[in-house]
Protein backbone atom coordinates (compact mmCIF):
# COMPACT_ATOMS: atom_id res chain seq x y z
CA UNK A 1 0.00 0.00 0.00
CA UNK A 2 1.33 3.57 -0.68
CA UNK A 3 2.74 6.02 1.84
CA UNK A 4 -0.34 7.77 3.67
CA UNK A 5 0.02 11.13 2.29
CA UNK A 6 0.02 14.71 4.51
CA UNK A 7 -1.08 18.33 4.01
CA UNK A 8 -0.76 21.53 5.35
CA UNK A 9 -3.36 24.16 5.63
CA UNK A 10 -3.21 26.94 3.03
CA UNK A 11 -6.28 28.42 4.66
CA UNK A 12 -9.54 27.37 6.26
CA UNK A 13 -10.54 25.57 3.06
CA UNK A 14 -7.26 24.67 0.84
CA UNK A 15 -4.59 22.12 1.41
CA UNK A 16 -1.39 21.47 0.25
CA UNK A 17 0.17 18.35 0.01
CA UNK A 18 3.40 18.38 2.96
CA UNK A 19 5.99 17.11 0.61
CA UNK A 20 5.43 20.15 -1.86
CA UNK A 21 5.62 22.57 1.15
CA UNK A 22 9.22 20.69 2.39
CA UNK A 23 10.17 20.89 -0.82
CA UNK A 24 9.66 24.64 -1.05
CA UNK A 25 10.53 25.30 2.19
CA UNK A 26 14.29 24.04 1.35
CA UNK A 27 14.35 26.17 -1.60
CA UNK A 28 12.82 29.31 0.90
CA UNK A 29 15.79 28.36 3.15
CA UNK A 30 18.71 27.98 0.50
CA UNK A 31 18.06 31.25 -0.84
CA UNK A 32 18.14 33.06 2.42
CA UNK A 33 21.21 31.59 3.67
CA UNK A 34 22.96 33.18 6.23
CA UNK A 35 20.27 35.47 6.81
CA UNK A 36 17.58 35.70 9.71
CA UNK A 37 14.87 34.96 7.75
CA UNK A 38 15.34 31.53 7.22
CA UNK A 39 12.72 29.26 8.60
CA UNK A 40 12.08 26.74 11.20
CA UNK A 41 9.84 24.29 10.96
CA UNK A 42 8.81 21.60 13.62
CA UNK A 43 5.80 19.29 14.29
CA UNK A 44 2.69 20.05 16.26
CA UNK A 45 0.55 17.04 17.54
CA UNK A 46 -2.49 18.85 16.95
CA UNK A 47 -1.46 21.28 13.95
CA UNK A 48 1.28 19.09 12.09
CA UNK A 49 3.80 20.88 10.28
CA UNK A 50 4.47 24.21 11.69
CA UNK A 51 6.62 27.16 10.26
CA UNK A 52 8.08 29.75 12.49
CA UNK A 53 10.13 32.80 11.03
CA UNK A 54 10.18 36.14 10.33
CA UNK A 55 7.96 37.66 7.35
CA UNK A 56 8.47 40.81 5.65
CA UNK A 57 6.13 43.61 5.67
CA UNK A 58 5.88 46.54 2.84
CA UNK A 59 3.88 49.74 4.03
CA UNK A 60 1.53 50.60 1.18
CA UNK A 61 -0.91 53.41 3.22
CA UNK A 62 -1.98 56.34 1.62
CA UNK A 63 -3.41 57.91 4.94
CA UNK A 64 -1.83 58.59 8.17
CA UNK A 65 -2.16 56.13 11.30
CA UNK A 66 -2.32 57.17 15.02
CA UNK A 67 0.10 56.13 17.50
CA UNK A 68 -1.17 54.64 20.71
CA UNK A 69 -0.98 57.49 23.32
CA UNK A 70 -0.77 55.45 26.72
CA UNK A 71 1.02 52.71 27.67
CA UNK A 72 -0.69 49.24 28.15
CA UNK A 73 0.41 48.51 31.74
CA UNK A 74 -0.35 51.86 33.18
CA UNK A 75 0.50 51.68 37.11
CA UNK A 76 -0.47 53.67 39.74
CA UNK A 77 1.10 57.10 40.74
CA UNK A 78 2.35 56.50 44.19
CA UNK A 79 0.72 58.82 46.64
CA UNK A 80 2.23 61.60 48.35
CA UNK A 81 2.97 59.68 51.77
CA UNK A 82 4.69 57.20 49.95
CA UNK A 83 6.77 59.38 48.40
CA UNK A 84 9.74 59.55 50.79
CA UNK A 85 9.83 56.16 51.18
CA UNK A 86 10.34 55.57 47.62
CA UNK A 87 12.75 58.18 47.78
CA UNK A 88 14.74 56.49 50.72
CA UNK A 89 14.58 53.27 49.15
CA UNK A 90 16.25 54.96 45.51
CA UNK A 91 19.21 56.45 47.42
CA UNK A 92 19.76 53.38 49.39
CA UNK A 93 20.37 51.40 45.87
CA UNK A 94 22.24 54.72 44.56
CA UNK A 95 24.93 53.89 47.33
CA UNK A 96 24.51 50.14 47.16
CA UNK A 97 25.55 50.75 42.87
CA UNK A 98 28.02 53.26 43.49
CA UNK A 99 31.12 50.66 42.67
CA UNK A 100 28.96 49.74 39.66
CA UNK A 101 28.95 53.11 38.43
CA UNK A 102 32.67 53.66 39.27
CA UNK A 103 33.77 50.51 36.87
CA UNK A 104 30.84 51.32 34.24
CA UNK A 105 30.58 54.87 33.94
CA UNK A 106 26.99 55.96 31.48
CA UNK A 107 26.31 52.10 31.79
CA UNK A 108 22.16 53.38 32.46
CA UNK A 109 22.01 55.61 29.53
CA UNK A 110 23.78 53.25 27.32
CA UNK A 111 21.00 50.55 28.18
CA UNK A 112 18.62 52.71 27.32
CA UNK A 113 20.37 53.96 23.81
CA UNK A 114 20.04 50.35 23.01
CA UNK A 115 16.80 49.87 24.03
CA UNK A 116 15.78 52.74 21.53
CA UNK A 117 18.18 51.90 18.90
CA UNK A 118 16.32 47.96 19.01
CA UNK A 119 12.86 49.61 18.96
CA UNK A 120 10.70 49.03 15.84
CA UNK A 121 11.20 52.38 13.35
CA UNK A 122 8.24 53.78 11.04
CA UNK A 123 10.10 55.65 8.07
CA UNK A 124 7.83 58.46 7.26
CA UNK A 125 6.95 59.72 4.24
CA UNK A 126 8.38 62.80 2.72
CA UNK A 127 5.01 64.09 1.77
CA UNK A 128 4.20 64.03 5.62
CA UNK A 129 3.73 68.08 7.30
CA UNK A 130 4.54 67.24 10.51
CA UNK A 131 7.58 65.25 9.73
CA UNK A 132 9.11 68.29 7.74
CA UNK A 133 8.28 70.66 10.80
CA UNK A 134 9.77 68.21 12.82
CA UNK A 135 13.07 68.22 10.65
CA UNK A 136 13.41 71.88 10.34
CA UNK A 137 12.70 72.20 14.05
CA UNK A 138 15.14 69.36 14.85
CA UNK A 139 18.69 71.90 13.96
CA UNK A 140 17.69 74.83 16.16
CA UNK A 141 16.72 73.06 19.03
CA UNK A 142 16.73 75.42 22.33
CA UNK A 143 17.09 74.15 25.64
CA UNK A 144 13.59 75.53 26.40
CA UNK A 145 12.34 73.38 22.91
CA UNK A 146 14.49 70.27 24.40
CA UNK A 147 12.76 70.50 27.99
CA UNK A 148 9.14 71.16 26.62
CA UNK A 149 10.05 67.75 24.03
CA UNK A 150 11.00 65.90 27.19
CA UNK A 151 7.79 66.16 29.02
CA UNK A 152 5.39 65.25 25.47
CA UNK A 153 8.07 62.38 24.92
CA UNK A 154 7.66 59.09 26.95
CA UNK A 155 8.02 55.79 27.02
CA UNK A 156 5.15 53.25 25.49
CA UNK A 157 6.07 49.56 26.30
CA UNK A 158 9.82 50.58 25.04
CA UNK A 159 8.72 52.47 22.15
CA UNK A 160 8.81 56.03 22.16
CA UNK A 161 6.05 58.22 21.98
CA UNK A 162 5.60 62.04 20.42
CA UNK A 163 1.98 63.70 20.37
CA UNK A 164 3.18 66.04 17.60
CA UNK A 165 3.93 63.63 15.27
CA UNK A 166 1.74 60.45 16.62
CA UNK A 167 -0.10 60.76 13.03
CA UNK A 168 1.80 60.31 9.92
CA UNK A 169 1.78 58.15 6.92
CA UNK A 170 4.38 55.50 6.95
CA UNK A 171 6.95 55.78 3.89
CA UNK A 172 5.26 53.69 0.81
CA UNK A 173 6.93 51.12 -0.29
CA UNK A 174 9.13 50.87 3.28
CA UNK A 175 9.43 47.40 4.61
CA UNK A 176 9.07 46.26 8.03
CA UNK A 177 8.93 42.42 9.53
CA UNK A 178 7.16 40.88 12.43
CA UNK A 179 8.00 37.32 13.61
CA UNK A 180 5.18 34.64 13.20
CA UNK A 181 4.02 30.70 12.15
CA UNK A 182 2.37 29.12 9.65
CA UNK A 183 -0.60 28.50 12.24
CA UNK A 184 -1.47 32.72 12.43
CA UNK A 185 -3.84 33.95 10.10
CA UNK A 186 -4.45 37.38 7.92
CA UNK A 187 -5.90 38.87 11.19
CA UNK A 188 -3.43 37.80 13.62
CA UNK A 189 -0.81 38.55 11.54
CA UNK A 190 -2.35 42.38 11.14
CA UNK A 191 -3.13 42.83 14.49
CA UNK A 192 0.70 41.89 15.83
CA UNK A 193 2.15 44.63 13.09
CA UNK A 194 -0.01 46.91 14.52
CA UNK A 195 0.85 45.86 18.26
CA UNK A 196 4.45 46.08 17.20
CA UNK A 197 4.19 49.98 16.30
CA UNK A 198 1.50 50.14 18.94
CA UNK A 199 -0.94 51.64 16.30
CA UNK A 200 -3.96 52.45 17.51
CA UNK A 201 -6.19 52.34 14.58
CA UNK A 202 -8.13 48.85 14.33
CA UNK A 203 -7.01 45.46 12.32
CA UNK A 204 -10.71 45.97 10.45
CA UNK A 205 -8.82 49.03 8.58
CA UNK A 206 -6.34 47.18 6.64
CA UNK A 207 -6.06 43.91 4.88
CA UNK A 208 -2.82 42.25 3.20
CA UNK A 209 -2.16 42.20 -0.23
CA UNK A 210 0.38 39.87 -2.50
CA UNK A 211 1.57 42.54 -5.30
CA UNK A 212 3.90 40.50 -7.56
CA UNK A 213 6.47 42.52 -10.45
CA UNK A 214 3.55 42.12 -13.39
CA UNK A 215 1.43 44.25 -11.25
CA UNK A 216 -1.00 41.76 -10.34
CA UNK A 217 -2.47 41.97 -6.98
CA UNK A 218 -4.25 39.35 -4.47
CA UNK A 219 -5.89 40.00 -1.43
CA UNK A 220 -5.18 36.94 1.33
CA UNK A 221 -8.12 36.13 3.04
CA UNK A 222 -8.95 36.35 6.67
CA UNK A 223 -8.51 32.63 6.85
CA UNK A 224 -5.11 32.11 4.64
CA UNK A 225 -1.79 31.83 6.41
CA UNK A 226 0.43 34.89 5.50
CA UNK A 227 3.65 32.53 6.17
CA UNK A 228 2.49 29.92 3.94
CA UNK A 229 1.46 32.21 1.38
CA UNK A 230 4.95 33.03 1.25
CA UNK A 231 6.63 30.01 1.28
CA UNK A 232 4.18 29.45 -2.06
CA UNK A 233 5.46 32.58 -3.90
CA UNK A 234 8.50 31.60 -2.98
CA UNK A 235 11.21 33.88 -1.41
CA UNK A 236 12.57 36.48 -4.17
CA UNK A 237 11.10 40.01 -3.23
CA UNK A 238 11.57 41.04 -6.46
CA UNK A 239 8.80 38.66 -7.69
CA UNK A 240 6.66 39.47 -5.09
CA UNK A 241 5.72 41.50 -1.65
CA UNK A 242 3.59 41.44 0.89
CA UNK A 243 1.74 44.92 1.38
CA UNK A 244 -0.34 46.53 4.27
CA UNK A 245 -3.38 48.74 2.48
CA UNK A 246 -6.57 50.14 3.84
CA UNK A 247 -9.36 48.16 3.12
CA UNK A 248 -11.76 50.46 1.48
CA UNK A 249 -8.83 51.82 -1.05
CA UNK A 250 -6.89 48.71 -2.17
CA UNK A 251 -8.18 46.11 -4.41
CA UNK A 252 -7.27 43.05 -6.87
CA UNK A 253 -5.89 43.51 -10.30
CA UNK A 254 -5.78 40.38 -12.58
CA UNK A 255 -3.41 38.70 -14.28
CA UNK A 256 -4.94 39.91 -17.44
CA UNK A 257 -5.47 43.55 -16.41
CA UNK A 258 -1.71 43.43 -15.05
CA UNK A 259 -0.40 42.85 -18.38
CA UNK A 260 -1.68 46.73 -19.61
CA UNK A 261 -0.46 48.59 -16.75
CA UNK A 262 3.03 48.88 -17.33
CA UNK A 263 2.50 49.93 -21.29
CA UNK A 264 3.23 53.82 -21.67
CA UNK A 265 0.31 55.60 -22.29
CA UNK A 266 0.52 56.17 -26.27
CA UNK A 267 0.53 52.68 -26.61
CA UNK A 268 -2.86 52.25 -24.46
CA UNK A 269 -4.09 54.69 -26.60
CA UNK A 270 -3.45 52.67 -29.68
CA UNK A 271 -4.53 49.74 -28.22
CA UNK A 272 -7.83 51.87 -27.28
CA UNK A 273 -8.30 52.96 -30.63
CA UNK A 274 -8.25 49.40 -32.15
CA UNK A 275 -10.75 48.18 -30.09
CA UNK A 276 -12.92 50.85 -30.82
CA UNK A 277 -12.09 49.84 -34.64
CA UNK A 278 -13.08 46.33 -33.84
CA UNK A 279 -16.53 47.58 -31.99
CA UNK A 280 -17.09 50.00 -35.00
CA UNK A 281 -16.68 46.87 -37.10
CA UNK A 282 -19.23 44.55 -34.70
CA UNK A 283 -21.43 46.85 -34.44
CA UNK A 284 -21.84 47.69 -38.28
CA UNK A 285 -22.37 44.03 -38.68
CA UNK A 286 -25.38 43.69 -36.21
CA UNK A 287 -27.33 46.65 -38.10
CA UNK A 288 -26.63 44.97 -41.43
CA UNK A 289 -28.02 41.87 -39.90
CA UNK A 290 -30.85 43.76 -38.17
CA UNK A 291 -32.02 45.46 -41.25
CA UNK A 292 -31.87 42.37 -43.18
CA UNK A 293 -33.97 39.86 -41.14
CA UNK A 294 -36.30 43.47 -40.38
CA UNK A 295 -36.86 43.41 -44.16
CA UNK A 296 -37.78 39.67 -44.60
CA UNK A 297 -40.00 40.22 -41.27
CA UNK A 298 -41.98 42.81 -42.90
CA UNK A 299 -42.08 41.22 -46.31
CA UNK A 300 -43.63 38.37 -44.90
CA UNK A 301 -46.26 40.35 -42.66
CA UNK A 302 -47.41 42.12 -46.14
CA UNK A 303 -47.66 38.61 -48.24
CA UNK A 304 -50.29 37.55 -45.33
CA UNK A 305 -51.98 40.77 -45.80
CA UNK A 306 -52.15 40.87 -49.30
CA UNK A 307 -51.01 38.17 -51.29
CA UNK A 308 -47.79 38.29 -53.62
CA UNK A 309 -47.80 37.83 -56.98
CA UNK A 310 -46.14 34.25 -57.61
CA UNK A 311 -42.06 35.46 -58.36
Amino acid sequence: MGEHQTYVKLSEDKLIPKSDILLLLRTYNCYHEGKNFQLRSREEEEWGLMLEGLLNIHWGLHRPIRLQMYDDNERLRPSRNNMSAISKARSTESNNNSLSRENGPGEVEGEGVLEEEESPQLPRTRSDASFMHVQRRSRTNTARDLQRLRTHRFSINGHFYNHKTSVFTPAFGSVTNVRVNSAMTTVQVLNMLLQKFRVENKSEEFVLYMVHESGERTQLRDSEYPLVTRVLHGPCEMISKIFIMEADLGEEVTYDVAQYIKFEIPVLDSFVEKLKEEEEREINKLIKKYIALRSMIVHQLECKTHPCDPV
